[in-house]
């Protein structure tokens, strides 16, 4: 069974086609204002030259889970692999 997110709770509709979302540490979480912002991201670096070409653009459903959150921005599976060809962390530049 799948976890509420802290935006919209057990409501499949806040996951926007395609599965390119994320959820936000404290620094972008705007206490709740980011649900359903959009950032536009890409990769820039990591180990053993991870990053595909492409931007892609990631919809805010959730705050990170983890305290302290391990990154600025944790990305779903799909978002992720449309970035990276490995699973590492990677560097990332985003806009909203």
């Amino acid at each position: 069974m799948n976890e509420a997110t802290k935006c919209d709770g057990f409501n499949e509709d806040q996951f926007p086609p395609g599965g390119l979302f994320a959820a936000v540490s404290d620094g972008l979480w705007d206490n709740g204002a980011s649900c359903g912002r959009k950032y536009r991201l890409r990769c820039i670096s990591g180990p053993k030259r991870p990053c595909k070409v492409k931007s892609i653009v990631v919809e805010v459903v959730d705050l990170c889970s983890k305290d302290p959150c391990p990154a600025t921005l944790q990305l779903s599976n799909k978002a992720f692999d449309a970035i990276s060809k490995i699973d590492a962390k990677v560097n990332v530049e985003y806009a909203q």
